[in-house]
């Protein structure tokens, strides 16, 4: 079963949170005369595609200039980017409004630095570059989501609500609303994703561990089993967008047994939310007798995933094999390599990324500025593996990809477009001067592509000539 809306009621009514009101209420604007995004037109309440033709070749973009290089990265054939803003700090997740006003996360400078903030952005001209800037919030972190007047910001412990109509860089109010606080926030995976569809708010909520381990990321030490992490963690919860002051107790969890989803989006036209997963590490470092390094460099995949009903992706018990095209079970659990026993039932990815992607973000294709091939489907933001220090060849990460995906199915394989963020400087990572993570479509169907290694954004345009 598809799950496109999640009735909150009993885990509502047992929450200590402060009174539930109706979605109206909740994004009521200030009077402005602004346009709220229209739900029924695109579930994620981004602006809604015209129907493509396929007789005819998109639009090309008025007054862009493409930059030098396209800034640094390589693209398919026919496409071009110009750098939308640079130099922004570590670049998050990014919301964009109807009207093309542009939002992004940004993660403190480093640990423990109270600089985390949102930066707003808007390309008045429409010529590929924001001139306008804006910054506010001490919240920043990792996800953000816009909806009726309303921005989300994800930080690692709450998610957050300010008044913000379409057509302003500031919110209307600078003390924002908090709508749930206290979510877990120890590492090993502390950021937050937030997905809205109507008055439902998706959170992903990321494992404290690797694999679970009595003893995290130690040599040989077994599985906690039954995992308790699961409880309260490595998974989706969903919660009231319309309410405030609610706790992880108030939330429902809709999906289950997976490490990491950075990356989450809900596809267009159905609804249904989809996944990116972190695959573990340390399969050789940790259990040497049953995995060699190069079984390391190519397991397991990173996922991306239909978030159906009860969803169990099967950590920290089971991972994806890439090469044997199915689960298996995990060493910590009796696993070598071959077994896989009580992950036979659970099957293998709608998408099987490359083995320490490190998938951070998805976005699902809109508008019609793109060509007819890149207008069903979801981008993915792959951060970068942290192994193959030196490597050369097809790299694992530091790309975007391109997943085909209609009415809630693949429709291909997995296809790269735009590389080179890395810049082929060793070693990996610190040597890279961009690691891609923020993925957004601009209301004409145009791509951002944010970094939170130099701070750059791109904004890719279909011109049907290569550069």
């Amino acid at each position: 079963m598809r799950m496109q809306r999640i009735v909150l009621s009993l885990a509502l009514a047992a929450c200590a949170g402060g009174d539930p009101r109706t979605e109206q209420q909740a994004n009521a604007g200030d009077g402005s005369d602004q346009p709220a995004a229209d739900p029924a037109a695109d579930p994620a309440g981004g602006p809604a595609s015209d129907p493509a033709d396929p007789s005819k070749k998109p639009p090309r973009p008025p007054k862009v200039m493409c930059a030098d290089g396209n800034g640094g990265i390589t693209l398919p054939t026919g496409f071009c980017a110009t750098i939308f803003a640079d130099n922004l700090g570590k670049a998050r997740h990014i919301a964009v409004t109807p009207k093309g006003y542009v939002f992004i996360a940004v993660q403190p400078s480093m640990p423990g630095a109270a600089d985390a903030h949102v930066v707003a952005l808007f390309d008045a001209d429409d010529d590929g570059v924001a001139e306008r800037q804006a910054t506010f919030s001490d919240v920043g972190g990792n996800g953000i989501a816009w909806r009726d007047d309303q921005l989300y910001v994800a930080a690692n412990d709450r998610i957050v609500r300010y008044k913000m109509p379409d057509g302003q860089l500031m919110p209307s109010d600078p003390t924002p609303v908090v709508i749930v606080s206290d979510l877990p926030a120890t590492p090993d995976h502390a950021a937050k994703t937030v997905v809205l569809s109507g008055q439902t708010m998706f959170v992903n909520i990321g494992s404290a561990s690797n694999s679970c381990q009595v003893a995290n990321r130690q040599l040989q030490s077994p599985g906690v089993d039954p995992c308790r992490e699961l409880e309260t963690r490595a998974g989706i919860w969903s919660f009231d967008a319309a309410r405030s002051d609610q706790t992880l107790s108030c939330g429902t969890r809709v999906a289950t047994g997976m490490r990491n989803t950075n990356a989450m989006a809900l596809e267009p036209g159905t609804g249904m939310l989809w996944g990116g997963i972190n695959g573990r590490d340390q399969l050789h470092e940790n259990w040497p007798q049953f995995f060699s390094e190069e079984d390391d460099r190519l397991k397991p995949s990173d996922e991306l995933v239909a978030v159906t009903e009860n969803l169990d992706r099967g950590w920290p018990y089971c991972y994806h094999d890439a090469t044997a095209k199915e689960m298996k079970l995990a060493p910590e659990y009796g696993g070598n390599g071959v077994m896989r026993g009580r992950c036979a039932s659970v099957p293998s990815p709608e998408f099987a990324i490359p083995a320490h992607s490190a998938v951070l973000a998805v976005e699902f294709s809109r508008g019609t500025q793109f060509p007819e091939a890149y207008r069903k489907g979801a981008f993915l933001s792959n951060h970068g593996t942290r192994f193959d220090a030196n490597a050369t060849g097809d790299l694992h990460g530091y790309d975007v990809e391109f997943a085909p995906i209609a009415d809630g199915k693949p429709t291909g394989e997995l296809q790269k477009f735009a590389t080179g963020f890395d810049a082929g400087m060793r070693p990996l990572p610190e040597a890279a001067p961009h690691r891609p993570v923020g993925l957004a479509m601009m209301p004409d169907g145009s791509l951002l592509i944010g970094d939170d290694k130099g701070g750059r954004v791109w904004r890719v345009f279909y011109t049907g000539a290569g550069k």
